[in-house]
Parts: structure tokens; C-alpha cells; sequence
């Protein structure tokens, strides 16, 4: 049985992969142009999900499960995946920790003027007068409450934070004080001091946040998207900016990446971005493939990987 990565893993994961499961072969290539040559053998492919093609699985006559190693599967060609019946697994979950500490992290910089201070110490200017504010205490709405999204609500409740989820089937979710389904985000988000979007991409979510969605938050609200960028349009968002609807947009994802130079969301006074960092982390890797080995593990039993198994017809 062949494994076949099309990401160059760590030394040290790959010592690990072949020691631990020496029954089987494994190829760690540098990228899919690499790996190709293999593909037609590859029973388990590890990817990150964005260099697979549709040709790729049809050469893949012997793959029956791709492994993606980031949350994000939506770049896959999921109509053959599915005529295949390839069993698709994915790390969400993985991402809770770096990307709870990054919303934190951005609001505290937003309320703490801490980019004003930084331009100030190189212009060498000694200000006190600068207000900031505190985040604590304030109100927390976050749109998809998956494992991020709790990891996000128990911190918040240390600052006790008032926590508020939107999801799909709604239900009772741990840290959260209320939990909405989609159809109400217009209540879930006027009572927001923050949302945060931790939505991913597909069909339903594209365009997710419209112009009226703006408009029901608060003035001095802050909109933070670390999901998928096209959830939201990005003339959308500036004209609601523009109009004073909410205070501050904060970035860590765009519908293109890299965002090209000669995007609006460069130079506008009110958006804050970073270049999708918010899930980046030294343990990312052996985390990742945790999840693996132990889905791995059930394979070689004969029993079908059930760890963060995708559901194909929803796209996550």
C-alpha cells in the first residue's frame, strides 16, 4: 500500500510515519509535480488540498482516501471525488488554539491603540493622551462555532465576554451564553461590540454577509473575518465602512491570495490586515498528522477513518 504526500513533511514526522507504520510505503514528495509519477499507485494521499486537480484523481486509479491537512477543503474537485466514493478526511480543529489566540490578540491591539504606539515610538512622539479601551465585558458573536469557535468563546468568558454563536443547526454549544441558527445573524450581530467569521467556503457561504448585515451592528463594532474571504465582498465591506455602519474590519483572509496590490483593502483607514497567519503555529504539522495516524490506524484494521471525515455534498 502506497501513501503518497505531495507536501514535504519534517524529517522528524517522516522518520515517524515509516517507523510507525513500516507494513506499508511511503513518498514524501516536495509538491504534486513531484509526487505525479506515483499517483496512479497512491492508495492514501496527504495533501494540503489546493494542488489537487481534477486529473490528478482520475490518474489515481488506486486512491481511496485523501488526507488534507489544513480545514480548508473547498479547493478540491469534489465531483469526481464523489463519483470515486474517495473518503476524504481533513485537521479541522487543529487551528484552535493559534487562531483563538490571534482574534484575541487583534481585538486587544485594536481597543489597545497599540499601532499608534508603535508609529509613535519611531517618530519618537511621548503621548498619554491616546484613549484606548478594554475588552472585557463586552459582547462576542461568532459566526460558525466549530472547534475554533469554542476555543474563541472560552477565552472570551475569561474576559467575561457575553458569547454569542450563529450555526448552522443552532442546539446548546459549550461557552456559549446563546446560540442562533443562520436565519437570525441580524439578531445575533446588533448586540455585538465584535463578530467574528469563522465560516468556510462553499456554496452557501460565498457572498454570506450582505450590505443589511452591516447595517444591524453596532457603530463601534469590529468585524473580524479569519474564515474564508469570500464570505464577504469586499465592495460590500468598504461602502458599510464608508457609510460608519461598524468601526474597524480586521483581515486575516480575502477573496484573493495574495491580495493583489491593487486592491482598496490595502490603503483603507479602517481595515487592519495580516496575509492568513491567524492559523500558522510551530505544532501545525505534528498536530495534523495526529489526526492522521490515528484515522491511519482504524484503516489498516479494515475500519473506515472516521476522525474529521468531510462531508462531501456539504463541502466541510
Amino acid at each position: 500500500m502506497l501513501v503518497l504526500s505531495t507536501t514535504k513533511l519534517t524529517d522528524a514526522l517522516e522518520r515517524m510515519l515509516v517507523e510507525r507504520f513500516d507494513t506499508l510505503t511511503f513518498k514524501f514528495m516536495a509538491d504534486i509535480d513531484q509526487a505525479e509519477p506515483f499517483l496512479a499507485e497512491a492508495e492514501i494521499l496527504i495533501t494540503y488540498g489546493e494542488d489537487i486537480k481534477e486529473a490528478h484523481i482520475k490518474k489515481a486509479k488506486a486512491l481511496k482516501w485523501i488526507m488534507v491537512i489544513s480545514a480548508g477543503v473547498d479547493q478540491l474537485p469534489f465531483h469526481v471525488i464523489i463519483e470515486r466514493n474517495i473518503l476524504v478526511t481533513n485537521a479541522r480543529g487543529i487551528h484552535q488554539i493559534p487562531m483563538a489566540e490571534y482574534a484575541i490578540a487583534m481585538l486587544l491591539n485594536h481597543y489597545r491603540q497599540h499601532q499608534v504606539f508603535a508609529e509613535q515610538q519611531v517618530e519618537k512622539v511621548w503621548d498619554s493622551t491616546i484613549a484606548t479601551r478594554e475588552i472585557s465585558g463586552r459582547t462576542l458573536t461568532i459566526v460558525g462555532a466549530g472547534a475554533i469557535g469554542q476555543e474563541l468563546a472560552r477565552i472570551g468568558q475569561a474576559f467575561r465576554m457575553t458569547t454569542i454563536a450563529v450555526t448552522h443547526s443552532g442546539g446548546k454549544r459549550r461557552y456559549f451564553d446563546h446560540v442562533y441558527q443562520n436565519h437570525q445573524l441580524e439578531q445575533a450581530l446588533s448586540n455585538a461590540d465584535f463578530v467574528v467569521s469563522l465560516l468556510p467556503s462553499t456554496a452557501e457561504t460565498k457572498g454570506y454577509y450582505q450590505y443589511n448585515h452591516f447595517e444591524k451592528m453596532k457603530n463601534d463594532a469590529i468585524f473580524l473575518n479569519m474564515g474564508r474571504g469570500d464570505a464577504v465582498d469586499p465592495t460590500v465591506l468598504i461602502k458599510a465602512l464608508d457609510a460608519q455602519q461598524f468601526e474597524h474590519a480586521i483581515l486575516d483572509v480575502t477573496p484573493v491570495e495574495p491580495l493583489p496590490k491593487d486592491s482598496p483593502l490595502w490603503e483603507h483607514d479602517k481595515i487592519t490586515l495580516t496575509p492568513h497567519v491567524s492559523g500558522k503555529s510551530a505544532h501545525y504539522l505534528p498536530r495534523a498528522l495526529e489526526i492522521f495516524t490515528n484515522n491511519l490506524q482504524d484503516y489498516m484494521q479494515g475500519i473506515t477513518p472516521s476522525l474529521n471525515k468531510v462531508n462531501l455534498s456539504r463541502g466541510y
